[in-house]
């Protein structure tokens, strides 16, 4: 079944685009100095309207978008017609890895494929059967960074990653535990579609605060499930690009470029 889009992109603020506006001119009464600003998209590996009108909106604003895959769903057929629809802007795309097979692991408390419940050896065949299909079918295209699904995973499977050579991993802001001494954590802030607001209301109030608060850090992290979008979504995603390229004081990044 397609994800839903939740309630927010069902029932935008008529003066949304003024708000926004509003979002960025807070953030910058707050901090002056250079934010970098990158997007993740999460659960990308089938080619489809969705991920080909994701890709357009990124390539017409000349946008970085790190796009997580999931090793399982993809194959090389997949991989080939995905490369074609992001072709005239494939210097803008971090393609990474996103788990194994997105499934859940945990028999009780919140959902993870790479929580505490397994143990090492299966964590670490689940991390490298994940990297190495990526890279027999991506080739040089595939960047070493991982992105756990749900935005979490364990302790040890931080370490796995800094043992295996990984550049990075990207959690939500304040994910526990915290990652090893000199592994990089590559933070979002801002959920643009798997947000659980009751309504359209709560959800644009918790949308807003959230965008001030990434923008106002020297590093924002924006994350998108285009499976979760409509309309309303795509023409909100496409302002927010447009307005965030206009600030002089942030800057649009590629995951790549991230300090390591």
């Amino acid at each position: 079944m397609t994800p839903q889009a939740t309630a927010l992109w069902h029932t935008l603020p008529a003066d949304w685009a003024a708000q926004l506006s509003a979002c960025c001119a807070r953030a910058d009464g707050v901090r002056s100095d250079a934010t970098a600003v990158f997007f993740r998209a999460d659960d990308v590996a089938v080619p489809g309207r969705q991920l080909q009108r994701l890709l357009d909106i990124f390539t017409r604003h000349k946008v970085p978008l790190g796009l997580a895959v999931v090793p399982a769903w993809l194959t090389s057929p997949r991989w080939n017609a995905i490369s074609r629809m992001g072709a005239s802007g494939a210097d803008l795309w971090c393609w990474h890895q996103h788990g194994w097979q997105h499934r859940n692991h945990e028999p009780r408390g919140k959902k993870q494929e790479f929580g505490p419940f397994r143990p090492t050896d299966a964590l670490t065949a689940d991390l490298d059967r994940g990297r190495q299909r990526l890279q027999s079918i991506m080739g040089n295209a595939f960047a070493p960074i991982f992105t756990p699904p749900l935005n979490r995973c364990s302790e040890i499977t931080l370490a796995l990653l800094q043992e295996m050579g990984y550049n990075a991993v990207s959690r939500s802001r304040g994910s526990q535990p915290p990652p090893p001494p000199g592994f990089p954590d590559h933070a979002v802030d801002v959920d643009l579609h798997t947000d659980r607001a009751p309504t359209a209301a709560i959800g644009w109030q918790k949308l807003a605060d959230s965008l001030v608060d990434g923008l106002t850090r020297p590093a924002c992290g924006i994350m998108i499930h285009h499976q979760r979008m409509n309309d309303a979504a795509f023409g909100f995603l496409d302002k927010l690009l447009e307005t965030l390229r206009r600030q002089h004081r942030l800057h649009m990044v590629d995951l790549r470029d991230l300090p390591t």
